[in-house]
């Protein structure tokens, strides 16, 4: 999944680097491919408050003009919306840990954006939600 990033070039040299939807990311870098690499690692950090808040991630929004679409990991994605699916549903780590038969500490590391979890296990938890993790091809942007 992509977010729209508003890339500002900075008076001193550089661009600062701002997300619409998740105002808790802002990075900046010296040079573009700088600020993209930066982009990509605020935008995790970020989520990972609405994580430890167990708060629902905003979705991305459409992209307008003068924005550039900034990647989370496929596994990251999927780990949003198994969190926003808890949170929808009101399911606590224990009751999700009950669900598939494994521990709390195994839910803490499915449910936490900054571990490493194979797409596979996230798609076991989101159907113990009564979920089923869709995937899709589409053309990157140029």
């Amino acid at each position: 999944m992509h977010y729209p990033a508003h890339f500002e070039p900075a008076a001193e040299g550089g661009y600062t680097v701002t997300f619409r939807d998740i105002p808790e990311a802002i990075t900046e870098g010296d040079t573009l491919d700088e600020a993209r690499d930066m982009a990509a690692d605020a935008l995790l950090t970020a989520m990972a408050f609405y994580f430890d808040e167990r708060r629902p991630v905003p979705l991305p929004s459409k992209s307008q003009r003068g924005e550039r679409l900034v990647s989370l990991p496929a596994s990251a994605w999927a780990k949003v919306l198994l969190l926003n699916a808890m949170v929808e549903q009101r399911l606590r780590p224990v009751d999700l840990a009950q669900r598939l038969g494994v521990t709390q500490q195994e839910v803490q590391r499915i449910i936490d954006i900054r571990h490493a979890t194979k797409i596979d296990r996230i798609a076991d938890a989101l159907a113990a939600l009564g979920l089923r993790l869709d995937m899709s091809l589409s053309r990157a942007p140029a």
